[in-house]
């Protein structure tokens, strides 16, 4: 396999890519696409859910995002990448995420928008599964902001973030701002 990954994107170890469905794959354009399929099949299952802010909807989301892509959908990583938290705390982060958010929204801490930013943020940063973490991120947050009566982020006009862009060195620009408690990049890109 060919894969070549874009900066501020997670490699697949030898562990990982064995797991992968399809046998056909060989590039990484090939399983962009591939997942690209695997998604758009999942998003209208996301939108009919309701309790969105909890470790078991996490998990089954990412399952239903790429079920067809890879033997281990919905199953945390068991093992440290360039990004996210060590893998034996996934969980309790999780929980701890989950938890906070719901506080937010029920003491409107932050606006609609930086509630779910910060969500997805923070989402990002823990990094549960091996693949898919920044796409599940963003659909999870289009998914609160319009639980919460907003309207979904446009995250740089639906541009194909996965791949290497000048619209992905923004969005991994307004991630590191975050990192640093600087959210207002990252609200303005969702919103771009």
């Amino acid at each position: 396999m060919n894969f070549e990954y874009p900066i501020g994107s997670t490699p697949l170890n030898q562990d990982e890519l064995v797991e992968l469905i399809p046998q056909h794959i060989t590039t990484q354009e090939q399983l962009n696409a591939w997942e690209e399929k695997n998604i758009l099949k999942a998003i209208p299952w996301a939108y009919k859910q309701k309790n969105i802010l909890s470790t078991e909807f996490i998990k089954k989301l990412h399952k239903n995002m790429f079920n067809n892509t890879w033997k281990r959908a919905g199953q945390f990583r068991k093992s440290d990448k360039n990004i996210g938290i060590h893998w034996s705390q996934i969980s309790m982060k999780l929980k701890d995420l989950c938890d906070d958010v719901q506080y937010q929204l029920d003491h409107e801490s932050f606006s609609k928008d930086e509630i779910a930013i910060r969500f997805h943020h923070r989402l990002v940063w823990i990094h549960p599964f091996s693949n898919g973490n920044g796409r599940l991120s963003r659909l999870i947050a289009d998914l609160l902001v319009i639980q919460q009566e907003g309207e979904r982020f446009s995250w740089g006009m639906h541009q194909n973030l996965y791949q290497e862009s000048s619209t992905r060195k923004q969005y991994i620009h307004a991630l590191q701002c975050a990192d640093r408690g600087d959210y207002s990049k990252l609200l303005v890109f969702a919103r771009s």
